[in-house]
């Protein structure tokens, strides 16, 4: 007896009757797509494994302007290594860390691919231009961290106990520097989590210049926590930087008002828990004209009758 084996045809999840994609369709492209930004990432960490040496050096450079760190002939003491892996370690860190920036087009871009088509136009635009915004102000605020960590390192050690070499160790000090350049950068995101508010319609202009006490407020306290000397100059530096922004992003959102017209809206200038005033004013409405028919209203009409005669709900009186 022969048997004839019957091709299985492709499931339900592999077919999509609107040609969209389907469910396992999305999970090979997202597949792929982690795939290759994974190979940006490698490609990275390739390369910054070459720059950690001299990005090492540079974020050095505020421990070396402190008094007692260089030695007789000028030199700057090296940081301290209390494991015979911490050397390496700290290379393979830092080459990560340019990794992630230098293969950052490619892994962003294979992100933005997936996440794109389910966009619209008008999304996929105001994408772009948040990004665009989103990488400068990261810079701005690493460039500053950087500004601060070099003056406020000096403060520090001035204002601590003395008799303490000015000697430390090499995972304490680069973590430190490290989370304060990623602390000031996404602290410098916050005027477009304020612009998001406004091009989506939460927050108008108006209500955001309306926090402005609020906002100054949190920026002094936020500056407070997350600057490290205790001094004044710091604190300032920064909290005057995020205030900068804020009212740069709630400009920016007046623009964006005046051009979308808000503001000018039937019941703009009526408070919330005001009542809005009613028209009250009616228009007379003519009867129409009634229709004349053979047999009085109610009667049965004629099976025979060619079409039927049409009437109007206010005729049936």
């Amino acid at each position: 007896m022969a048997f004839a084996l019957k091709k299985r045809g492709p499931s339900n999840f592999d077919r999509a009757s609107d040609g969209s994609m389907t469910l396992m369709e999305h999970i090979r492209e997202l597949r792929n797509r982690l795939f290759r930004a994974s190979l940006g990432i490698v490609g990275g960490l390739i390369v910054g494994f070459w720059l950690a040496e001299p990005v090492f050096q540079l974020l050095k450079r505020p421990y070396c302007r402190l008094p007692g760190t260089t030695n007789a002939l000028g030199q700057c003491q090296d940081l301290l290594a209390l494991a015979p892996t911490t050397s390496f370690l700290m290379k393979l860190k830092l080459a990560l860390w340019l990794g992630l920036i230098i293969g950052g087009p490619i892994w962003l871009y294979q992100l933005w691919a997936f996440i794109a088509p389910g966009l619209h136009r008008n999304e996929r635009k105001w994408a772009y231009v948040f990004v665009s915004i989103a990488a400068p102000l990261f810079a701005a605020g690493a460039v500053l961290a950087y500004f601060v960590v070099d003056k406020g390192l000096g403060f520090l050690m001035d204002s601590g106990v003395g008799g303490l070499s000015n000697q430390f160790e090499v995972t304490a000090y680069i973590a430190f520097v490290t989370n304060m350049i990623l602390l000031f950068g996404v602290a410098f995101e916050f005027p477009l989590i304020l612009l998001m508010l406004n091009f989506t319609g939460v927050a108008s202009a108006r209500r955001l210049l309306s926090w402005w006490r609020v906002v100054i407020f949190v920026s002094f306290a936020f500056a407070a926590i997350a600057t490290p000397d205790p001094g004044p100059f710091g604190m300032t530096l920064l909290a005057a930087a995020l205030s900068l922004l804020y009212f740069v992003a709630v400009g920016v959102a007046f623009l964006n008002d005046k051009r979308r017209g808000r503001g000018r809206e039937t019941y703009g200038g009526v408070a919330d828990d005001e009542v809005s005033p009613l028209d009250l004013s009616t228009e007379p409405i003519e009867a129409g004209a009634r229709v004349e028919t053979s047999a009085p209203i109610g009667a049965p009409e004629p099976i025979d009758a060619p079409t039927p005669i049409e009437r109007r709900y206010d005729d049936m009186t």
